[in-house]
């Protein structure tokens, strides 16, 4: 089975209709157009570069090969057995209860139909799959989470978006609480962070506002930190954050190259400012994953945090995927500056391993993009970065983001 490379990332010219959808064309019909972000052709070239050298390193660091047969290869590891399910589920006692801070529900947007977001299914569809057939796909992770999609699942990917805002998804249907709190309870965690996006869309834009309504009316909402999202253009912007922290929501996600804006930007600089001011931590999604149209690119690229990390100093930041494949300059801004801390979320156990070397583990926040991956996965991958060095689960897998939230239970 063939791994996916940068050559088989998705063009936005194959679709038109996906390219207005997650190109941002459907943000410039709400009047949040943004603009054009400029990148330079050195910066271009080290993300293919990137990729091809993670690709070759790959089972060759000090961690040794990590390639599994599917979901349930992960039992072949000391920490995990499979349940009657066939599901991993954590098996040492002495692994510190976790708090997941990147978890989503299922989306459905613009005309859509929305799913029962209290439903439970008998099986999770992940958006990586691997388990879906029998014998379970090639899973590699000592890379970035997204090179185990082989073109074909690239493909499910890309129409299961666009039916997200069409004619509904059938895996989204399964991206539910009760599901996602089984999943916890597998993994031996006690809480995750939900995390919605406002795509700035003319109508049926809402996950925020259903999200945090199926959150409170859920008998297990004391399993789940509510978060809620913004548009940065939004004209409303202000006065729906503080709606949002009065209903509960605790954080806040911004998708810069979703939401077709720079994190930099004059525009945003008043989201921030409230964050602040409410204690909304931010955790955006930050860097190059490989796998999003190109034009989209340049705006999560690292350089357009430092100046908002260093603007807002009591704003906790939070770079998702650790910058992604933009890892190496990501790492510098959180050395820069004592807000930010970056998420493990996708990233190679590797590179969890580097991340730990150069910042320690007091700066570093456990995520796992459920329902793109199990938890377990992430989970797998900070296990085997700390093998020699289990003092360091504490902080990343519950302490970090205790700290950040400020629980008062914590």
């Amino acid at each position: 089975m063939r791994r996916l490379s940068d050559d088989d990332a998705p063009t936005i010219g194959r679709r038109t209709f996906l390219r207005w959808l997650v190109g941002g064309a459907v943000g410039a019909a709400a009047g949040c157009g943004g603009e054009d972000v400029p990148i330079t052709r050195e910066e271009r070239e080290r993300l293919d570069a990137r990729t091809r050298a993670e690709l070759a390193a790959s089972g060759r660091g000090p961690l040794g090969p990590l390639r599994f047969r599917g979901y349930r290869g992960l039992a072949e590891l000391p920490w995990f057995e499979l349940d009657a399910d066939g599901h991993p589920v954590l098996a040492a006692a002495d692994v510190p209860a976790g708090i997941d801070l990147h978890t989503h529900l299922g989306m459905a947007l613009l005309l859509a139909p929305a799913p029962d977001l209290h439903a439970r299914t008998e099986r999770v569809a992940y958006f990586l799959d691997c388990d879906a057939e029998p014998g379970g796909c090639e899973l590699d992770l000592d890379v970035y989470m997204n090179l185990n999609f082989t073109p074909a699942m690239l493909r499910a990917l890309r129409f299961g978006a666009l039916r997200q805002f069409t004619i509904g998804d059938a895996a989204a249907r399964t991206h539910t609480i009760p599901n996602l709190a089984a999943e916890l309870d597998r993994a031996g965690f006690e809480r995750a962070a939900v995390l919605p996006i406002a795509f700035g869309l003319p109508f049926r834009d809402d996950l925020s506002e259903r999200w945090l309504a199926a959150l409170a009316e859920s008998p297990e909402r004391q399993r789940f930190v509510p978060g809620c999202s913004v548009h940065p253009r939004d004209p409303d912007a202000v006065e729906r954050l503080a709606d949002f922290a009065a209903r509960g929501a605790r954080i806040v996600k911004l998708h810069p190259e979703m939401q077709r804006f720079r994190p930099d930007a004059p525009e945003a600089l008043d989201v921030y400012a409230v964050c602040e001011r409410l204690g909304l931590p931010v955790i955006f999604h930050a860097g190059r994953s490989g796998i999003e149209p190109e034009r989209l690119r340049p705006y999560a690229l690292p350089r357009h945090f430092d100046a908002v990390a260093e603007r807002f100093p009591g704003l906790p930041i939070i770079l998702g995927h650790g910058g992604a494949r933009d890892l190496p300059d990501a790492i510098p801004i959180a050395e820069r500056h004592a807000n930010v801390w970056l998420g493990i979320a996708s990233l190679g156990a590797s590179a969890i391993l580097r991340l730990l070397d150069r910042l320690g583990p007091e700066r570093i926040v456990f995520g796992s993009d459920w329902p793109f991956y199990p938890v377990a996965t992430s989970l797998v991958k900070l296990l085997l970065a700390t093998k020699d060095r289990p003092e360091a689960r504490e902080p990343v897998l519950r302490g970090n983001a205790l700290r950040i939230l400020a629980f008062r239970d914590a």
